[in-house]
C-alpha cells in the first residue's frame, strides 16, 4: 500500500511539474513576443492548454509566473542550485590561470543570455513603470552584481589586476550586461560567439595587468 500511495504521489508531484512548466513555456512566448503588459492570465492559461484557475493555483500572479521563467531560464533547469554552485561558475573559481577563468565566466554567460537574454529585457522594460518588476530588475542586478565580485575576487588571488576588486567587479558586471548582450546580439546583429569573443578580450584587455607592474588602485 505505502508503494502505491508513493507512486500516487510521485505521479501527481510530476503533473504538477510538467503543468508549470508548460505554464512558464506559454507565458516566456507570450512575454517575449506580445509584452508583460498586454499579455494576461488567461491567454497564458489558453497557450498552456490548461484553466486559468490552474494558472492561479499554480503561481498565484502574473509577476510570479515571470519571476520564475526568468529564473529557469537563467540556470538552464527547475533545480534550485545557486548560480554560484553552478559548476560552469566553479569550475571558473577552480582554475589557477586567469585567461581561462576569464574564458570560462565569458562562456558561463553566453550560454545564460542565450536563453534568458530576451525575458532579462522584458523585465527591464517593464521595471519602468510596474514597481514589482523594478524589483525584480534590482534584485536581478544585486546577484549579477555578487557572482562578479566572487569571480573578481578570485581573479585577485591568481594574478595582478589593473583596478580594485570592487572596480574588477563593476566593469565584468558592465562588459558581461545583458543590456550590452541585447545591444551588440539584438540590436547590431553580432552572433553570440562574435559577443563572446568580444567580451573575453574586453575583460582581458580590461582587468589583466600584463606589465608585471603593480595595480593601478588598492
Amino acid at each position: 500500500m505505502a508503494e502505491t500511495k508513493t507512486g500516487k504521489i510521485d505521479g501527481r508531484t510530476a503533473r504538477a511539474r510538467l503543468t508549470r512548466s508548460r505554464i512558464i513555456e506559454a507565458a516566456t512566448g507570450l512575454f517575449t513576443t506580445a509584452g508583460y503588459a498586454t499579455t494576461s492570465v488567461e491567454a497564458i492559461a489558453e497557450k498552456a492548454g490548461v484553466g486559468v484557475q490552474t494558472v492561479y493555483y499554480a503561481f498565484g500572479t502574473k509577476r510570479a509566473i515571470l519571476t520564475e521563467a526568468l529564473d529557469r531560464a537563467v540556470a538552464g533547469d527547475d533545480e534550485p542550485v545557486p548560480t554560484l554552485e553552478r559548476p560552469w561558475l566553479r569550475q571558473a573559481l577552480a582554475t589557477p590561470d586567469p585567461v581561462d577563468q576569464l574564458r570560462l565566466q565569458v562562456a558561463g554567460a553566453a550560454a545564460i543570455y542565450a536563453r534568458a537574454a530576451a525575458l532579462l529585457d522584458v523585465v527591464r522594460s517593464a521595471a519602468a513603470t510596474d514597481p514589482d518588476l523594478a524589483q525584480v530588475w534590482r534584485t536581478n542586478l544585486e546577484q549579477r552584481h555578487t557572482v562578479q565580485l566572487t569571480l573578481a575576487e578570485a581573479l585577485a588571488g591568481k594574478t595582478t589586476l589593473r583596478h580594485s576588486v570592487d572596480e574588477a567587479a563593476d566593469i565584468a558586471l558592465a562588459v558581461l550586461s545583458p543590456e550590452t548582450y541585447h545591444l551588440l546580439v539584438t540590436g547590431r546583429a553580432w552572433t553570440p560567439q562574435r559577443w563572446e569573443h568580444w567580451a573575453c578580450d574586453a575583460l582581458t584587455c580590461q582587468l589583466l595587468d600584463t606589465s608585471g607592474s603593480s595595480p593601478s588602485h588598492k
